[in-house]
């Protein structure tokens, strides 16, 4: 086992920490290398003193843990039941199991109180970020700066308030190698057992395993493993491959058994990491065979699955829905990258996807997205990361509308010590630097303030940035991703925005559709599905699916992912499809006020979990006056016509509404 997976004795820790403090280097040797490295850090790059109490460390605020725990909705999805049954091993043991996002914030926690309580007083909660330049050396941050599974146990840790913790942290990684995050698991120093990190692991591994299956199951892809009997196991290596013979996908277990690096994923082809040919890959059957290897490499058991139906698809059969005849659509094309996982079948999008895949490799050109509140413009940004070759590199999103225009400054451009009232001892590099080697997404530039519009425009040009406060300037590299729900040209002829900024940005335009002129709606309700429930096999109710089809979405994909999320979340024991009772009340409010005979909202036209191909009529278009004036008019109508129906019965009227007794009696008052 190697040193930085197993804690160093107390002696030569105190040893290590006297010779830290009187002389500033440790004996080569005497604790790992990389907690000597990760030392070295803390002191150099963020100026962290061992002893005392850290300044200034961040924590997320209620609403800000919120949207990170949407933004990583999907992480989130997967890791919780794995972070249920490790909960279940180490209950008892004064224990957590944790879940950091790959910037170290925390994102959720479980385990025993009365420890969660102790772990309280530093911080060790969600909210918090663990990274290594506010907490110092710690599972959770270095095992994201390392890249490895590691232990960092007692008197290891950096900080000597953080010295009654043990701590083993293994890193997730999304199938096409962008690092997502870290599993964790920290309880008190003496109950550290040299099983926690293999714990960890695994639980990192079976994460691992549920996204690889999310995104690649209908694709084509390897399963591997040295036993025949581990095939279909969590302990597989997984390995997605595209017609052409690249290896687009990847779980660690494979990367180790093949020797790869994440940066290899789409950079290698099958026929370098396995020795085959593609074509010889595409001519095995689907029964497992033994594999042979040159170089002293152990032979593996190979099985090839292609072409496999999503099983969680969302099925449509409905009175507004015909049946193909004989030439039924070509089914969209299997997810075989980041890029291509967001391709459900709508052509516009399609398109979309397919100029911004020409310049993925080309950071010269700039990328601004452009569409509406909630089409998924953030959504977009990371997977033009994760399918490119910046993908191990760090993903930095600012937005910038969220930000005072106090601060958006500092946040950027970072800053000196001192630089300003209120400013870290320590400094910060800023998010620019941050986004060094990687993706830089500044979302919502067309609210970044006039006067830091300029000096944005100076880091572009001159790639090198100076924090606030002088001091010299870094150079940085950096690919360039701005998204806006204006349309810039219109705040340039404002005089909202620089107009040489805008042609600096505008190297590529991306416009991403409204949610109500896409035509792949069955197939993105049923990728939802999946992502909010991998286990189960759930869809929608026809009836609500035909409604779907004729809402207007002014949320977009955002509102449409809250919808499926409640959904789900409604659903009882044993309930695989949703009807209008598990939908929120505004929608079903909606829903219900809708006339009959008049079809408008998202076009719809996909295949179902059965193979069911539909189409529902696209909308002719905005009637005159159809504004919200004569939606509330057409709405109480309804009410109106439903409670005189009724007798004035709420109750009854509620039901055929299909909304809740407050909703009505909100509406009536």
């Amino acid at each position: 086992m190697p040193a930085s997976e197993a804690p160093t004795p107390p002696d030569r820790i105190r040893q290590a920490r006297r010779q830290w403090l009187d002389t500033g280097t440790v004996a080569s040797g005497l604790i790992a290398g990389p907690l000597q490295a990760s030392w070295a850090r803390c002191r150099d790059h963020y100026g962290l003193a061992p002893e005392g109490r850290p300044q200034g460390a961040p924590h997320a605020s209620a609403a800000q843990l919120a949207r990170a725990l949407e933004h990583r909705h999907t992480l989130m999805a997967h890791a919780k039941p794995v972070m249920a049954f490790l909960h279940d091993q180490v209950q008892g043991s004064d224990s957590l199991v944790l879940l950091a996002d790959a910037h170290g914030l925390l994102l959720h926690a479980s385990g025993d109180a009365p420890f969660a309580d102790r772990a309280a007083r530093v911080a060790l909660r969600p909210g918090a970020v663990w990274s290594e330049q506010w907490r110092g050396t710690n599972a959770i941050g270095t095992a994201l700066a390392e890249g490895q599974p590691l232990v960092v146990h007692a008197g290891e840790h950096y900080l000597s308030r953080n010295g009654f913790l043990t701590c083993a942290a293994a890193p997730i990684a999304d199938p096409a190698g962008q690092l997502l995050g870290v599993l964790d698991i920290s309880g008190d120093r003496r109950g550290y057992h040299r099983h926690t990190l293999a714990l960890a692991r695994s639980g990192a591994r079976m994460i691992e395993h549920q996204l690889f299956t999310a995104r690649h199951a209908a694709g084509l892809h390897l399963r591997l493993h040295p036993q025949a009997e581990g095939l279909g196991s969590v302990t597989e290596g997984l390995l997605a491959v595209s017609e052409d013979g690249w290896v687009t996908g990847a779980n660690t277990a494979a990367l180790e058994l093949l020797g790869l690096a994440r940066r290899d994923i789409g950079a290698a082809t099958v026929e370098r990491a396995l020795g085959l040919d593609v074509r010889a890959l595409l001519a095995q059957g689907a029964a497992p065979r033994l594999l042979p290897r040159g170089g002293g490499s152990a032979p593996l058991w190979l099985r090839v699955e292609r072409g496999l139906t999503l099983r969680h698809t969302v099925a449509l059969s409905t009175p507004a829905v015909t049946r193909a005849a004989p030439h039924t659509p070509p089914t969209p094309p299997a997810a075989t990258d980041a890029l291509a996982a967001l391709d459900t079948g709508d052509a516009a999008f399609h398109a979309t996807l397919a100029r911004a895949r020409r310049v993925l490799d080309k950071p010269a050109i700039p990328l601004l997205l452009h569409g509406e509140t909630g089409t998924g413009k953030d959504v977009l940004a990371r997977a033009l990361h994760a399918g490119s070759a910046r993908r191990s590199q760090p993903f930095v999103a600012v937005n910038c509308a969220a930000l005072p225009e106090t601060l958006i400054e500092a946040e950027l451009f970072g800053y000196r010590p001192g630089a300003f009232t209120g400013a870290s001892r320590q400094g910060a590099p800023g998010r620019i630097r941050e986004a060094h080697g990687g993706t830089l997404f500044l979302d919502e530039i067309g609210d970044m303030p006039l006067a830091l519009q300029a000096r944005l425009l100076r880091v572009l040009e001159a790639r090198e940035v100076t924090p606030l406060g002088g001091g010299a300037t870094v150079a940085v590299d950096f690919r360039l991703i701005c998204a806006s729900h204006r349309r810039l040209a219109d705040e340039v002829a404002a005089g909202r925005f620089r107009e040489d900024l805008y042609y600096r940005l505008n190297g590529l335009t991306l416009t991403l559709p409204p949610l109500r002129e896409r035509s792949d709606l069955p197939a993105l309700v049923g990728r939802l599905l999946q992502a909010e429930a991998p286990e189960r096999a759930l869809r929608v109710d026809e009836a609500v699916m035909a409604e779907f089809a004729r809402l207007r979405w002014p949320g977009n994909v955002r509102q449409l992912a809250n919808v499926v999320r409640t959904g789900v979340a409604l659903l009882g024991d044993g309930e695989e499809v949703i009807t209008a009772e598990e939908l929120p009340d505004d929608v079903r409010a909606e829903m219900a006020a809708m006339p009959a005979d008049s079809p408008r909202g998202a076009k719809v036209s996909g295949r179902g979990a059965g193979g069911e191909v539909a189409a529902v009529a696209a909308p002719a278009g905005d009637a005159e006056g159809d504004g919200p004036e004569d939606l509330r008019r057409l709405t109480d109508a309804r009410i109106r016509a439903v409670l005189a129906a009724t007798g004035g019965n709420v109750s009854e009227a509620a039901r055929r509404l299909g909304i809740s007794r407050n909703t009505l009696y909100r509406r009536i008052a």
